[in-house]
């Protein structure tokens, strides 16, 4: 009994430690999305060259999703005629390249990992594209969008299908500080917390049974920890296993990252370990599900490899730079509750958060929580990114936010799909 309430104990103080910082970055990318259309999207990611990989990174990182939903989007981006490569890099931005990710690798683990992530990850997808480039064969891509548009169902489909951008005139601060763009960040923010929260409690809770149960002296033999030289070669080679292995992904992997590192694997190790969250078995069976079981083959290997090969990239430059921290310093969190700037912080975020989660009750999110599993749209449906929600001002329903496969109880007074469950709502 009381190795479980250590092991509770250290989970709850890291979801304490982070609780403000999750509520901003979630607040953060949600007003983004509120904003920007996926219809954008789809219209700039036609091709591989280098500007448009960066506007593909750039979009993943503001679109801010849970893995399941992040690859559910790149196929639908994929299926509408987004390069390959392009979505791809989509996808690796979407979880890797986030703000509420850099926030709690600050406070969990130090803003070097903060600048290690966002510095690896652009490195990842540049090696992801030239191995694309060199060894991905036009046949096993017209193999792979012939059994994209099969549309086999994966996970999150109906999250991954909701565009809930707010459309009508105006500029950024207009359209945001209506009050239909405060129902959009309102209704963004529950779909992403739903999205994440069972990988995040799963991250958890095994990180906060392996730091109470496991001892040091395993992990430090298992990375080598004791040879510094064959622990920074085989850590990134290690981290993308354990990741494969754990079945916990995007912000989830974090806590768990946190045990490793304090374990003893090389710094390159956490970010590889941390890039694997898109390789877990769950995701590789929807690769084979979306793309064929080849293209998964494929996908594992590509993606593997651009990870060690980011870790090793990073633990390179970083260790050159003297940036590596004091592997001896690593602690996990167990101060609990106290009253320090970390709980003013969460009070406050916490207001914040019950005022979303309130303006999302009442105005018919609960009916969009039930279609967060659904089913994808066709091929070309523009279902797919909908019609966002109305703009002028706030007046106006919720636009389409997906009309097909399920998603079209959301058609309000701008929408022009077929009639939906709520149809003719107009948001308060």
């Amino acid at each position: 009994m009381d190795a479980i309430v250590h092991a509770l104990s250290l989970a709850g103080s890291m979801t304490w430690e982070v609780t403000w910082a999750l509520i901003l970055g979630f607040t953060l990318s949600a007003v983004v999305q509120a904003v920007v259309r996926r219809s954008t999207v789809v219209r700039l990611l036609g091709d591989d060259r280098p500007r448009t990989l960066a506007l593909s990174a750039g979009f993943g990182a503001a679109s801010s999703s849970c893995s399941y939903a992040a690859v559910a989007l790149a196929r639908s981006l994929f299926r509408k005629g987004a390069d390959f490569t392009a979505a791809m890099a989509f996808e690796i931005a979407s979880t890797n390249l986030v703000v509420e990710l850099g926030v709690i690798l600050a406070l969990l683990m130090g803003w070097q990992f903060t600048a290690a992530e966002f510095t690896g990850g652009p490195i990842m997808i540049v090696v992801l594209a030239v191995l694309f480039r060199v060894f991905l064969r036009e046949r096993l891509l017209r193999r792979a969008r012939e059994q994209s548009d099969k549309g086999l169902a994966g996970s999150m489909e109906g999250h991954a299908a909701m565009d809930m951008s707010v459309g009508g005139e105006g500029g950024f601060a207009r359209r945001l500080l209506s009050r239909a763009g405060f129902t959009s960040v309102a209704h963004i923010f529950v779909m992403e917390w739903a999205a994440i929260l069972r990988d995040l409690v799963a991250g958890l809770l095994i990180a906060g049974a392996i730091g109470a149960w496991v001892p040091d002296d395993f992990w430090r033999s298992f990375f080598l920890a004791d040879h510094p030289l064959a622990a920074k070669l085989v850590g990134p080679l290690i981290g993308p296993v354990v990741a494969i292995a754990t079945f916990v992904c995007s912000i989830g992997n974090v806590p768990l990252a946190v045990v490793l590192w304090k374990g003893g694997i090389s710094f390159g190790g956490v970010i590889a370990f941390i890039y694997a969250d898109l390789l877990i078995l769950p995701i590789l069976n929807i690769y084979r599900k979306y793309y064929g079981a080849r293209m998964a083959a494929f996908l594992l290997a590509t993606f593997f490899t651009a990870a060690a090969l980011a870790g090793y990239a990073v633990e390179l430059l970083f260790g050159g730079l003297g940036l590596i921290p004091d592997q001896a310093d690593a602690k996990l969190p167990e101060e609990g509750i106290g009253w320090n700037y970390t709980t003013w912080l969460n009070i406050a975020f916490l207001l914040l958060a019950v005022a979303l989660v309130v303006r999302f009750l009442r105005t018919g999110g609960v009916g969009m929580l039930r279609m967060m599993g659904g089913a994808p749209s066709a091929e070309g449906d523009e279902g797919d990114v909908g019609q966002g929600h109305g703009g002028h001002g706030g007046h106006g329903g919720h636009g389409q936010h997906s009309g097909h496969g399920g998603h079209g109880a959301h058609t309000g007074h701008n929408g022009h799909g077929a009639p939906g469950p709520h149809e003719g709502r107009q948001l308060p």
